[in-house]
């Protein structure tokens, strides 16, 4: 495909513009929080528990959407929240996608035993429910950042592997493969000089796709207690400790929620636009 080619996809997939934006805005906002945020986010003054949002009636200094139960500024937890969110999603996302794509490769092109031991072990971790083994496993290994990372690593590289094994398999016996290894080519030299760039489209597309669902497992594990630890902001946690107060403080449950949802949807808006702008089959 055309440089020119694809620039016309992308500015012809409404899905894509919009998620490009939203996700740039929300990756601008992350990086920048630390200096934006109007508010230290684990800074806590009973006296103004549950404040009403002010809007921008006192400028950038007031409590735009208000506070929490312990007086901390909702936006700035949001913004910093975001911070942490995008760091785990990023960091499961691509971590994820090189194991997976390691055993997808060699999977695919050793077939045999390598294909067998890989795929039964990949149905055997289909056959456990994401969610279900994540709760399991933090609730063994304790709730911090990297015990998260590690599980929803665990958890989250099958699809990877199987996107790119099922690739490799339709590859391994075209002529230029065969040509390679009479001209003495290694094997490690085949899958990632030759067999892995023509991968890379269905890869790409995997990976814009899970950015969405890594953050809301996030979330939802966050939520259950089992996330991110206290005192570090992270949505799922402040959805939860605003629940109690729905009926008499809406704002400290209603602005988390809304922002998980933008920024689930922009990443899936975005995953759809890079399917739609990769996709070979698509002629629009």
């Amino acid at each position: 495909m055309s440089r020119q080619e694809l620039f016309r996809r992308m500015r012809k997939s409404n899905f894509f513009v919009i998620g490009a934006i939203l996700v740039f805005l929300i990756i601008v906002i992350s990086l920048l929080s630390p200096w934006i945020a109007p508010h230290n986010p684990t800074t806590s003054n009973l006296l103004l528990r549950l404040q009403a949002p002010d809007g921008f009636s006192k400028g950038w200094s007031g409590h735009i959407l208000g506070t929490d139960p312990l007086g901390q500024d909702i936006l700035s937890r949001l913004m910093v929240g975001s911070r942490v969110s995008l760091r785990i999603s990023f960091t499961v996302v691509f971590a994820t996608a090189m194991i997976g794509t390691v055993l997808g490769i060699v999977s695919g092109f050793f077939g045999g035993v390598a294909d067998t031991v890989i795929m039964r072990f990949s149905d055997i971790q289909v056959s456990i429910p994401p969610m279900i083994l994540a709760v399991a496993v933090m609730a063994v290994l304790g709730n911090n950042t990297t015990n998260l990372i590690i599980v929803l690593i665990f958890s989250r590289w099958v699809q990877y592997a199987r996107v790119v094994r099922s690739n490799v398999m339709g590859i391994r016996n075209m002529e230029y493969i065969h040509a390679s290894e009479v001209l003495g080519s290694s094997k490690a030299r085949i899958m990632f000089t030759q067999i892995l760039p023509n991968v890379l489209t269905q890869l790409i597309i995997v990976m814009s796709q899970e950015f969405g669902r890594t953050i809301l497992t996030e979330s939802s594990l966050s939520f259950l207690g089992l996330g991110v630890p206290a005192p570090a902001p992270s949505w799922g946690v402040m959805i939860a400790d605003g629940r109690e107060y729905l009926a008499t403080a809406p704002w400290v449950i209603i602005a988390p929620g809304a922002a998980l949802m933008i920024a689930v949807l922009a990443f899936n808006f975005l995953g759809d636009g890079v399917r739609d702008v990769l996709d070979p089959k698509n002629k629009n």
